[in-house]
């Protein structure tokens, strides 16, 4: 009798750790095949969001990537909390695994969620939007995108930059789109021997010649330094921002050939040295 009922007792074992191991097997099955749809969904809705937003044209293009973002990181939540219910796990104790997962995540990841906040004031505040031209403290570019992490931009040199937000937001921000007009600054020396008057009316004469250059505020020419070379002359002008580098590159071209035509020359730096006899 005493082994006929060790053997029950075994069978009865074997039982219930086949009936569990079926119970968890289908449970892990079942995590896996949600795990898998869950990222599948998160994926597809955050093309999608990004793709219907980027057909409406009174949309702020800066918005999209970070919209799309969250949409995706909270159906990659809610895939969690069914993954880990899937195993019998409460409501309540995914909530609080949840928060001490995320605290210690928090601290071990300071700085990429110093990324994220800085991201949220980029888009809060707005010193720029989607196709600004900017200069930064870790680089400068033509902004392409403004993620929750990072801000991607592309170079007047056409390189790719991928800038981390906590990077442009701790320094200064050089906005060079944000206003319709910009100044052109342009320095031109002449020789002592040349006459200023002459030359400040002749750029200020070939500056008001110019059809992109505005009227308001008007064109200045005057005197900003006595070099040890050559009198400097500034020119400030006004042009809309996008003619801004074509009129400057013309005007230094044809600054130097109104004053080459008048006689008046830009001389080149010299240094005089005086020997002294032993």
């Amino acid at each position: 009798m005493n082994n006929l009922a060790k053997v029950d007792e075994y069978k009865a074992v074997a039982t219930g750790l086949i009936d569990l191991g079926i119970q968890y097997g289908l449970s892990l099955v079942s995590a896996i095949g949600i795990l898998i749809a869950g990222f599948f969904l998160a994926g597809w809705a955050s093309r999608a969001i990004r793709r219907r937003l980027e057909k409406l044209k009174r949309f702020d293009q800066t918005l999209i990537p970070v919209l799309s973002q969250i949409a995706r990181y909270v159906i990659l939540v809610f895939t969690l909390v069914l993954v880990l219910s899937e195993f019998g796990i409460q409501t309540a104790s995914i909530i609080a695994v949840l928060g001490a997962a995320g605290l210690a995540i928090g601290l071990a990841l300071q700085g990429t969620l110093q990324n994220v906040a800085a991201g949220l004031m980029l888009l809060f505040l707005r010193p720029f939007k989607v196709g600004d031209f900017i200069e930064t403290g870790a680089g400068s570019g033509t902004v392409q995108e403004i993620g929750m992490f990072m801000t991607r931009m592309r170079t007047s040199q056409g390189l790719f930059v991928a800038v981390p937000n906590s990077k442009i937001w701790s320094g200064s921000i050089t906005n060079y789109s944000k206003l319709p007009t910009r100044r052109i600054d342009l320095v031109v020396g002449i020789s002592y021997d040349d006459d200023i008057d002459k030359a400040r009316a002749l750029i200020l004469k070939l500056a008001r010649g110019k059809e992109r250059v505005l009227d308001t505020p008007e064109p200045v020419v005057n005197v900003t330094n006595l070099g040890d070379s050559s009198v400097d002359l500034e020119l400030r002008a006004w042009t809309k921002r996008q003619d801004y580098w074509e009129i400057r590159w013309g005007l230094m071209r044809d600054v130097k050939y109104a004053l080459d035509k008048a006689g008046i020359s830009i001389p080149y730096p010299h240094v005089q040295v005086v020997r002294s006899e032993a």
